[in-house]
């Protein structure tokens, strides 16, 4: 069991994993370093102090079981969720709980820090229904990729936009570029949004019966059809550096460094 509050006032973490993916089918049970990937998401999420209880939810009984044999708690769900909200709102009807943490299943790096940043952001701020995180771009990191999601944030710390393009555009920087001068430095820089969701539970049915929204489909972010809508989502600042896993190579790149810092 998790380190943490009482169920009915702490939050649950729950880590939707399904088998298929086009670019890395079976991921969530790749086990190189002697554990399945899941199972390191697992045990990231039990180092957060704030989260009293965490479950794997999958539509697979391969990876049911296979989480069930570490030692996780796990829920078998529909197979015909359209994403991972979804799939947890399926679950979160059957919490009690205050919080429910969206952790995806292919964060084996995740910082637990920044987990417990986005719950006291959502904690703090009453009116807003969810909060995730922000994190400024490091050395290397191109903030023009269209895969990397941007997040403005307002002055009380609520997301104002999420948009793969960069936001915010720095107007000075480009005009002196086209006059050959020096570019002042930017009063806003570009801030990486990191995948990380906790969410009012009583606002999860809400947030699925909602409407899909023009800005989230043109953009392919989920998140916007909540500000669409008029909800307003804290934004918790933090600097991530974990990397999700998307494809067979970069789980090959996490398995050297995983075991690099074994010793």
């Amino acid at each position: 069991m998790s380190r943490g509050r009482d169920a009915s006032t702490g939050a649950v973490a729950v880590i939707p994993a399904r088998y298929a993916s086009s670019r890395f089918p079976g991921k969530p049970l790749a086990a190189l370093t002697g554990r399945p990937l899941i199972q390191h998401v697992v045990e990231r999420a039990r180092m957060c102090a704030d989260i009293s209880r965490v479950i794997v939810a999958t539509d697979d009984l391969r990876i049911h079981d296979a989480v069930r044999d570490f030692g996780c708690e796990t829920i078998m769900t529909r197979a015909d969720h359209p994403n991972g909200t979804s799939r947890i709102a399926e679950v979160a009807q059957h919490l009690d709980c205050e919080l429910v943490v969206n952790i995806q299943g292919d964060e084996p790096e995740l910082e637990p820090e920044l987990v417990e940043r986005a719950i006291a952001a959502l904690r703090a701020d009453r009116e807003a229904v969810m909060s995730t995180v922000a994190s400024p771009f490091g050395d290397g990191e191109d903030p023009t990729n269209p895969n990397v999601v941007k997040c403005a944030v307002s002055l009380r710390g609520r997301a104002l936009m999420f948009s793969r393009s960069l936001i915010p555009f720095h107007r000075d920087g480009a005009i002196a570029e086209e006059s050959g001068e020096a570019a002042p430095a930017p009063p806003a820089r570009p801030l990486r949004h990191v995948g990380l969701y906790v969410y009012r539970r009583t606002f999860l049915p809400t947030f699925v019966a909602l409407e899909t929204t023009p800005l989230e489909l043109t953009e392919s972010l989920e998140q916007l059809r909540v500000l669409e809508h008029g909800y307003a989502i804290a934004v918790a600042p933090g600097i991530s550096r974990a990397q999700g896993i998307d494809t067979p190579e970069q789980y090959a790149a996490f398995v050297a460094r995983w075991r690099a810092a074994q010793g």
